[in-house]
């Protein structure tokens, strides 16, 4: 390794510029908490915000540290095997704003289990919702928290051989997280991913342009320079090189494509405006602003691969995660690496804020209001259970983010996708569309789905497989794909079928069924509904 790879940037000025990205989003935290009078406001933002601002927010919480740290590693590593990532991250939103975005936003109220029980019996369909997100959620913050590990140390330059510091690292990330659920509440932290939003934008946006313009704007010539720097050649620009087997790759598209209309703090963000058609406009603005970063990944990965080296990013504290901020750092130096790490921080501080808080509410609201009080609790002591919750989920993201530490970030949020996809899409199509879908059905699909999903990613090889960070000499690898989705998510649409026939003794219930389809389509009796 050479000087400039052993040392990257000034310590001083990272740790100051992070200081003050954290101070100046904290105020507005702050201001955002002293609104937050009753349950709606600490969950949903008294629905407040426009579809713009949403869709803002949004964008905000969906490009996470595998958007802007790890799809430009995999790209930069395995060229067109990596852009698989961007491309189906992408592809999802359709599947989310024609299937779920606005009948979700018309049926719920706060939560996925709001909608999934409407007709059916409360609940055994609210603690299958709660286990659900909550697993969902702690796969996220996994990926999140990993990124965290490798930004930070490589910015306070400390190696992958020195975990203590690391995982200390992860541990302080997770604090300011938990801090900015408990004080901001969901406003709070929509006002943090909208002003993320636009940083990453932006910052991507001058990386991009830097990036092109030191080739002509001929992004010919910059696939030409990524292939003559990276060992791998010609096969930079070819599929195969990171998923040889073709059963792999069209079960990580799947997990993909389907999992982001069954990630609940993507479909929580539906509830904090006030009509169904500023739920349209959120995910338009969504999907535009979504689109126009996951081009730019495309020339970032490559840049790095150009200008950085495959190599030298495998080498670097943080690992491929690293790609981002080294090309930042290669292109402007130490100011332009301390500016985009600390986009990336924001990134990563925006999504765990969104995911603590969505795990949170779904327990406080579904298991602690419906189960055990029965529908019955004060709104405060609601908020109170779910700030109590954000400590502990805050406290198992940290120890989880320890032991992924070194894993490609965006492979570890493919992975949370196929969760979402296999416990929650199917359920929550069935409930939407499927009159005579039942509760045995729902209770079959959701921990079905979610069981072959979690037990077929224990026995593959991304837990105890030769190339594994976690057991890599664990050898109980039976399952031969890193991504179960070809196997789950079908699954879990054949289970909600079987159980709604096992169930079938269950009185359908056609009223409280037409009452879901009327509200669902047309925003009737919905909290904050207009007539038009």
């Amino acid at each position: 390794m050479t000087a400039a790879q052993q040392q990257v940037g000034s310590v001083g000025l990272n740790i100051g510029i992070f200081v003050a990205f954290v101070l100046v989003t904290l105020v507005f935290v702050y201001r955002a908490s002293r609104s937050n009078r009753t349950a709606s406001d600490y969950y949903a933002a008294g629905r407040s915000f426009t579809g713009s601002q949403n869709g803002i927010a949004i964008s905000g919480d969906y490009l996470s540290a595998a958007s802007f740290l790890g799809i430009a590693g995999a790209i930069a590593v395995n060229g067109y095997d990596g852009f698989l990532y961007s491309i189906g991250f992408l592809v999802a939103w359709l599947v989310a704003l024609l299937l779920v975005a606005e009948l979700l936003r018309n049926t719920g109220k706060f939560t996925m289990g709001d909608v999934l029980s409407f007709r059916m019996r409360q609940r055994p369909v609210r603690a299958a919702a709660a286990t659900s997100t909550l697993v969902v959620s702690f796969f996220y913050l996994l990926a999140q928290m990993a990124g965290a590990g490798g930004l930070i140390a490589l910015l306070l330059q400390i190696p992958n051989s020195n975990r203590l510091g690391q995982s200390i690292v992860i541990g302080v990330v997770g604090v300011l997280m938990i801090v900015y659920v408990l004080v901001g509440g969901m406003k709070g932290t929509t006002y943090v991913q909208i002003i993320k939003a636009g940083l990453l934008v932006v910052g991507a946006a001058v990386m991009t342009a830097w990036v092109l313009g030191k080739y002509g704007l001929n992004f010919s010539a910059l696939l030409g320079a990524a292939v003559d720097a990276s060992p791998k050649g010609e096969a930079l620009l070819a599929p195969g090189l990171q998923y040889t087997n073709k059963l792999d790759f069209i079960s990580l598209g799947l997990a993909l494509v389907l999992g982001t209309a069954g990630l609940p703090h993507i479909l929580m963000r539906f509830y904090t405006v006030p009509t169904a058609k500023e739920a349209r406009n959120s995910v338009v603005w969504a999907i535009w602003l979504i689109g126009i970063f996951y081009l730019f990944t495309l020339v970032l990965g490559y840049g790095a691969a150009a200008l950085v080296g495959p190599e030298a990013i495998a080498a670097a504290p943080g690992g491929v995660n690293s790609a981002a901020p080294l090309l930042a750092f290669r292109l402007g130096g130490e100011v332009l690496l301390g500016l985009i790490s600390a986009i990336a921080f924001a990134t990563i501080l925006a999504v765990v804020a969104g995911l603590t808080i969505t795990a949170s509410a779904s327990f406080a609201h579904d298991v602690y209001a419906n189960l055990i009080k029965k529908g019955e609790a004060r709104p405060q002591d609601e908020v109170r259970v779910a700030r109590m919750t954000a400590l502990v989920v805050g406290v198992v993201a940290i120890v989880g983010g320890i032991l992924v530490n070194g894993i490609n970030v965006a492979f570890l949020v493919a992975l949370a996708f196929a969760v979402a996809a296999s416990a929650n899409l199917p359920t929550l199509l069935y409930s939407l569309f499927w009159k005579r879908f039942n509760t045995m059905g729902a209770l079959f699909s959701i921990y079905g789905g979610l069981a072959s999903c979690v037990l077929l990613i224990v026995f593959s090889p991304v837990v105890s497989g030769p190339k594994s960070v976690i057991l890599p000499n664990g050898g109980f690898d039976f399952f031969p794909l890193e991504n179960p989705g070809i196997v789950s998510i079908p699954l879990s649409f054949l289970l909600g079928i079987v159980g709604t026939f096992v169930g079938r003794r269950e009185r359908f219930n056609a009223e409280k069924f037409a009452e879901m389809e009327v509200r669902s389509l047309t925003g009737a009796g919905a909290e904050k509904a207009v007539s038009h």
